[in-house]
């Protein structure tokens, strides 16, 4: 290699100036017509909808709507909504994640019990369930504790144990453990099983093990949904009125409208107050799946060389060198030439 192949060091910008600049990338932006046509046909249905929906459907009756969107009796239906939802999803949720475990059990005894559980109230409609629930103070009208055989040492009227909204309770959480046991074995299944035998490994027993290595992965995959879960248990409220139950928002908004002889004004109350209380659950639940999601979808930073690239050599080979600044020869061509490496 020669000085006038590379250049010497004082001289070397000069190769590189001897290039013609690249002209800039006229870049055309990618028309979508059918997309367009299509978002605008969908704005004019909109605004059409909205546009009948207040003027032309007297039916609809708004002023109505405003007198009783904040009714004390649609309040406190909304509040006995949330309390049915609440209750409900934290016993569900602890009752399913004990089938879930039965279910993951090696002893079939336990196993087969969670199974039942699952397919006795995944195969029967809520409702139903709702109404059989309704008739337990009928079909138990007392609770009797005692030796069997012989005369009860206590006896407690159903009736005054059980009031209708703890029936309700009773009966949604029950239905929903059976769907929530399956969410929490789906977890439970998507963590990986080196983890469980790395725990055993350290010594660790199964509810350390459980609950600080394998449910902290698996609530990444069973976050999402529960969330989703919980806004149907807020919408599934509506059919307690089976038990029967009606003081829930739904149970208050078709009493009213008993009376008041408007039903389409108070179900558009009774969905209102379903869609802002099933929005803040929403923005709850991203920011939950936010919190367990964290350093999933990261990606990693490129990893840099830990030594120069220029100290970097292979025994048996030779290499070309090339003139340096400095005055010697470098197997790395200088940095500010084409095709050079790293000063």
């Amino acid at each position: 290699m020669t000085d006038n192949q590379y250049g010497s060091g004082g001289s070397g910008g000069n190769v590189a100036t001897d290039h013609a600049k690249p002209e800039a990338i006229q870049a055309i932006r990618l028309r979508h017509n059918g997309r367009t046509v299509f978002a605008v046909v969908l704005i004019i249905l909109a605004g059409l909808f909205i546009y009948d929906a207040a003027f032309n459907r007297p039916v609809y009756n708004w002023g109505v709507v405003g007198q009783y969107l904040f009714d004390e009796r649609i309040v406190t239906g909304a509040w006995y909504t949330l309390q049915l939802t609440v209750y409900s999803m934290i016993i569900a949720i602890i009752l399913g994640v004990t089938m879930a475990v039965m279910r993951l059990s090696p002893n079939p005894v336990v196993a087969a019990v969670a199974w039942v559980f699952l397919w006795l109230f995944r195969g029967t409609p809520v409702y139903v369930q709702l109404v059989f629930w309704g008739l337990v103070p009928t079909i138990y009208k007392t609770i009797e504790l005692g030796i069997p055989f012989t005369e009860a040492l206590l006896s407690i009227d159903t009736k005054d144990l059980f009031t209708y909204f703890t029936l309700a309770v009773i009966g949604l959480a029950l239905n929903e453990a059976a769907y929530m046991a399956e969410i929490v074995r789906a977890g439970l299944l998507a963590v990986d099983k080196g983890q469980d035998e790395a725990a055993i490994a350290l010594g660790l027993g199964w509810w350390h093990t459980m609950t600080r290595v394998i449910l902290p992965q698996a609530m990444r995959v069973i976050i999402p949904p529960t969330g989703n879960e919980v806004i149907s248990m807020l919408k599934t409220t509506s059919l307690v009125t089976a038990v029967p139950f009606t003081l829930d928002l739904y149970g208050r908004a078709r009493d009213i409208s008993a009376v008041t002889y408007q039903p389409v004004p108070m179900l558009i109350v009774a969905s209102i107050w379903y869609l802002t209380v099933t929005s803040i659950l929403m923005v709850g639940q991203y920011y939950l799946e936010k919190h367990f999601a964290k350093g999933v979808s990261q990606r990693p930073d490129v990893m840099k060389p830990s030594v120069e690239t220029s100290t970097v050599t292979v025994v048996g080979e030779t290499h070309p060198t090339y003139p340096s600044k400095a005055g010697g020869e470098n197997i790395v061509p200088p940095h500010e030439r084409p095709g050079g490496g790293g000063a």
